[in-house]
């Protein structure tokens, strides 16, 4: 009997390791798949660049000549301000040679007539997305080039008028634009200089007839009130001239700023130009995802160079 049972005991120890080491081996296995599977992923996630935003948060005050015949047959001179925003960030497709670019401004001008008795108001709103294709022709200068989409909307008024105080303003416009970059060092300060420009090449905007009243248009007179926008039309262009001064993480902006803008139409003349200082700040910002952090060993890729 004591025999059998040590047996019997045999066996069933024999089975137990067995079955512990079949176990151990299918451990082995799902483990290995889990680990191959992180590396995986882990090796995917470390050649995906990183994107930091370069963003811009800037202020400008200057000088603005107004001129809108649908008010006035007058040319008022006087002062402008506003503020300004901008983001460039790498592209997702092909982020070494394609950044995009996201501006939103406000301008405010106040002028006066000749004779210092009337003042008219401007206040103009735009924002513009766009891409760029970038080149490098030498180390330290970036070249880009593209196209962007913008919005513009806004009102000239003139406080002397009755009928007619207000000129209202809007666009929508296919642009061409970019940026040459160059980096360079003043003593031992770093400096980045910027210069963007901002052309409007085709679109549509709107526009009454001379003399036409707004509660005519109320009233059901909207035809012709659309008008599609060339070069012999509508004439605007923006150039910013910018020096980032690197201080630290974030960089001090002085600049200058042109914007010239035009448009004839129903014997209607419209001229606006700005002349201002730029003062602001800048820098590259890196959002994290705490659910996802990266990987110390994946790549920074400038938006800008």
């Amino acid at each position: 009997m004591k025999h059998i049972i040590a047996i019997i005991s045999a066996l069933c120890l024999g089975a137990a390791a067995a079955d512990a080491q079949d176990y151990g081996s299918a451990t082995l296995a799902e483990r290995q798949i889990m680990y191959y599977e992180g590396t995986t992923t882990q090796q995917h996630e470390e050649s995906k660049p990183l994107r930091p935003v370069h963003a811009s948060y800037t202020i400008e005050a200057g000088s603005a000549r107004l001129a809108d015949t649908y008010l006035t047959p007058l040319k008022y001179r006087g002062w402008h301000t506003g503020v300004d925003y901008t983001r460039y960030q790498a592209m997702g497709f092909d982020p070494e040679n394609w950044t995009m670019s996201l501006h939103a401004g406000i301008g405010i001008d106040r002028c006066e007539n000749p004779a210092g008795n009337a003042s008219m108001w401007s206040l103009m709103l735009n924002a513009d997305w766009g891409m760029m294709r970038k080149f490098r022709p030498a180390q330290s200068l970036t070249l880009a080039a593209g196209g962007s989409t913008g919005l513009t909307a806004g009102c000239l008024y003139n406080d002397r008028n009755g009928n007619n105080p207000a000129s209202a303003k809007g666009a929508w416009t296919i642009n061409l634009t970019g940026y040459a970059a160059y980096q360079l060092r003043i003593g031992k300060l770093p400096v980045t200089l910027m210069y963007r420009p901002t052309l409007p090449v085709t679109g549509v905007f709107f526009a009454p007839d001379y003399g036409e009243l707004y509660y005519e248009i109320y009233l059901g007179n909207d035809k012709g009130l659309v008008h599609g926008a060339w070069w012999g039309n509508y004439f605007s262009l923006d150039n910013l001239l910018t020096a980032d001064l690197h201080l630290g993480s974030t960089n001090l902006r002085l600049g200058y700023r042109a914007n010239i803008f035009s448009s004839k139409v129903n014997d209607t003349v419209t001229h606006i130009y700005n002349h201002s200082f730029v003062i602001g700040i800048s820098g590259e910002w890196l959002s994290f995802n705490p659910r996802k952090p990266n990987s110390r060993k994946a790549r920074s890729i400038s938006p800008i160079f």
